[in-house]
């Protein structure tokens, strides 16, 4: 599927946010196959992380503005938009995806990494366990501290997933697109309509195949708070240039969380962006790839 021309990593072929049609590339992991896109080029590395039940689409417009001047790579985490289910005894608990994160860096043998992560907040984490190949790390609202499960949204998926067949019973009415502006839906993580041919994307993997269904539950029921409190306390040692960027009008993750993990950050600085929720990367693209470049730039 196409929104003016941008992948949507629909498929195995798709017409990439950089121009010119790209075959989805692919990794396998411990846990299994990984898809990614990957720019290419000899610009620094940005590699783009995005949250539960969506993948690196969110990024496309922020890639458009940035991968002229670096290699932007952007996999498809297995959180519930992911098409080939992961192994069944895959670990994708916090620390797991965290470890496969960083596995993921290794394999691809990407060095002086850009991480930047938005809405799921275990890229902090990895930061924290597995700094060994990052140069910077730039966090975008997300999951943070005490805010895990997030807001309405994270709280109803995180208690559906805990009952037999909850994800389907929750998930099968999205098939209406205008249930998905709902608060427990993309609703408040988005100022601005998500385009209905995004969103199907993101929710087809989860409404169709059963294992999708059960990667998510797994993740959901082993997901703990004391992990991501955990994995913030081990970025106060994070001793490599940090940049916060929290969205304002944020219901879901509220800025106070932001401010907070800027200041853990030994060498942390925070930017506010106005007019916009959770999803930066929708709401404000070009202001979000200004503020990514300039940071970067600043710590070369």
């Amino acid at each position: 599927m196409k929104e003016d021309g941008i992948s949507l990593q629909s498929g195995t072929k798709a017409n990439n946010a950089y121009g010119g049609d790209k075959h989805m590339q692919e990794i396998e992991l411990s846990a299994g196959i990984i898809e990614y896109e990957d720019t290419g080029g000899n610009g620094p590395v940005l590699v783009l992380l995005h949250g539960l039940l969506m993948d690196g689409s969110v990024w496309r417009h922020v890639v458009r503005e940035l991968h002229a001047d670096y290699r932007c790579v952007v996999p498809t985490l297995p959180v519930g938009s992911h098409r080939q289910p992961m192994r069944a005894d895959a670990d994708l608990s916090v620390n797991g995806l965290a470890k496969l994160q960083a596995e993921f860096l290794e394999a691809l043998d990407l060095r002086e990494v850009t991480l930047i992560g938005n809405d799921l907040g275990i890229f902090q984490v990895t930061a924290g366990l597995y700094p060994e190949r990052l140069a910077r790390l730039v966090i975008t609202s997300c999951e943070a501290l005490e805010n895990f499960p997030s807001g309405l949204p994270g709280h109803v998926l995180t208690f559906t997933a805990r009952l037999p067949g909850g994800l389907n019973a929750l998930a099968q009415p999205m098939r209406l697109r205008a249930l998905r502006r709902l608060p427990i839906a993309y609703g408040w993580l988005a100022k601005r309509p998500i385009p209905p041919v995004v969103t199907d994307t993101w929710l087809h993997p989860i409404l169709t195949q059963r294992e999708i269904r059960r990667d998510l539950t797994k993740y959901l029921r082993a997901s703990k708070k004391g992990d991501m409190l955990a994995g913030a306390e081990l970025l106060r040692s994070f001793d490599r240039p940090s940049l916060v960027v929290w969205a304002t009008d944020d219901r879901v993750m509220p800025l106070e969380y932001g401010r907070r993990l800027a200041e853990m950050l030994p060498h942390g600085q925070l930017v506010e962006i106005a007019d916009s929720s959770t999803l930066i990367p929708l709401d404000q693209p070009v202001e979000l790839a200004r503020v990514i470049h300039q940071f970067i730039q600043s710590t070369l």
